[in-house]
């Protein structure tokens, strides 16, 4: 295995398992009173909340778990980059620039990074 390709694999399964970190243990957080109120508070329905924090814990499992197909993972960082740029609009909306604005953003750059890194490793065949 050349340096370029280890290289490539320590920084996306670091990506990937800190992004996973942070998306799929929230699942088991959603019910919260914190969480609820984070969600009314962007004006979001309750509805929306789960369907949300549903799909974040299967997309999170969809990209640390290297069995899923390329296809399914490519819709896993199509879906968690919408989300995330979502939340930031959602948060800037209602908040402004103060608060919590750039937690989507990191995510988004850890997500961003994964799937450069993904790819670059599937072109390789070394996944």
């Amino acid at each position: 295995m050349s340096t370029t390709t280890k290289k490539t694999r320590i920084i996306y399964w670091t990506s990937t398992g800190i992004l996973a970190l942070f998306i799929i243990p929230g699942f088991f957080f959603a019910g919260s009173e914190m969480a609820l109120k984070g969600t009314a508070h962007l004006g979001l329905p309750l509805w929306f909340h789960w369907e949300l924090s549903i799909a974040k814990f299967i997309g999170g499992l969809v990209l640390i778990l290297p069995f899923f197909p390329k296809r399914l993972k490519e819709w896993a960082y199509v879906g968690l980059g919408i989300d995330f740029i979502s939340a930031f609009i959602a948060i800037l909306a209602v908040d402004g620039a103060g608060g919590m604005w750039y937690s989507p953003i990191v995510c988004f750059v850890f997500l961003v990074l994964s799937y450069t890194t993904f790819h670059q490793l599937w072109a390789d065949k070394k996944y």
